[in-house]
């Protein structure tokens, strides 16, 4: 296990592995965003770091991992140009943009947010090609190929295809009961998983006639499930393996596992962290997880430690962990 160095000064909230190299950036409650490259060894160089005006929610690289966006509670999208390290503005919103993701190529960047709104941005011009009204605040958001996820804060989860962008092709309530904390899309394609506050996560094929593969389980939680005292913690990352299929979750309660979606297996549980896991992703070929040990504010304002201890961790991926096993 290596540690990152020099992490942001307060709450991480996304991290983002570059598609083409072992770049790593973290969107952070400090404003900024930091970049750096993780070597061979392990360890890390510090290679940027530009500044949104108020706490930055989301990052994701481009597919040719020349450009970083992000986006943040000052309402605006940013891009990185690794090339000129320059961060310049391609989006705005009248509310905080809590998630962007890109779509089929170099050029088009899909933000959502707490406006009730996901714009569909070109980078060659200045104005949203196209805009789609949800039905409440974007909380999560996540493509793969042609499909896109987004869930908002009334546990609602549209499903959009890039062929026609604005219109959902197949719209549903939350499988899970709570508050929606996260979907991400399967790398293998086909479907997603949902997490939520209530230590549970939800596998969902879009396709109607997958329907019979759909499961829930619980996750994240101390002591027996059943029991009146066991503590329930919220998940807040879940992260497909870019190669297995197989997905990783990491929770309020400091600890991260692997799992098996089709074989319904628990694979790999891991010793648990001081403080919660905000956020973690695989690097592009499986063999690191990154995850943030961070506060991640599911205690709200007064529950925020007085003294933060940010840390991000580089976990290497050992096969047998994450290789799916049989039935």
């Amino acid at each position: 296990m290596r540690v990152v160095t020099a992490p942001p000064t307060d709450g991480i909230a996304e991290l983002a592995f570059s598609k083409t190299s072992d770049l790593l950036a973290a969107a952070s409650w400090s404003n900024e965003v930091r970049i750096w490259e993780v070597m061979g060894d392990g360890s890390t160089v510090a290679k940027a770091m530009y500044s949104h005006e108020a706490p930055v929610l989301t990052c994701q690289w481009s597919q040719d991992g020349s450009k970083l966006a992000s986006g943040g509670a000052d309402s605006a999208g940013r891009l990185f140009d690794v090339t000129t390290g320059q961060p310049t503005q391609f989006a705005k919103h009248d509310g905080p943009i809590k998630s962007l993701r890109w779509i089929d190529g170099p050029n088009i960047v899909a933000t959502g947010s707490w406006d009730k709104y996901i714009k569909y941005w070109d980078l060659r011009q200045q104005s949203p090609i196209s805009s789609v009204a949800l039905t409440d605040r974007l909380y999560s958001m996540d493509t793969h190929g042609s499909l896109l996820v987004a869930a908002t804060a009334d546990r609602q989860i549209a499903m959009y295809d890039m062929s026609n962008p604005t219109v959902p092709f197949r719209t549903m309530e939350s499988p899970l009961k709570m508050q929606t904390r996260v979907v991400s899309c399967f790398s293998t394609g086909g479907g997603f998983a949902v997490g939520s506050i209530e230590g549970r996560v939800a596998i969902q094929y879009t396709e109607l006639k997958d329907a019979q593969g759909n499961f829930s389980f619980k996750c994240h939680r101390d002591g027996a499930p059943a029991a009146r005292d066991s503590s329930v913690y919220a998940v807040n990352a879940i992260s497909f393996h870019p190669v297995y299929g197989t997905f990783a979750t990491a929770g309020s309660d400091g600890g991260f596992t692997f799992w098996d979606k089709d074989s319904k297996q628990k694979l790999k549980v891991f010793n648990k962290q001081p403080l919660p896991i905000s956020t973690a992703t695989f690097n592009r070929n499986g063999t690191i997880y990154a995850y943030a040990v961070s506060y991640d504010w599911s205690k709200g304002y007064t529950g925020a430690p007085t003294e933060q201890k940010n840390a991000i961790m580089l976990c290497p991926v050992i096969e047998t962990d994450i290789k799916p096993r049989k039935k």
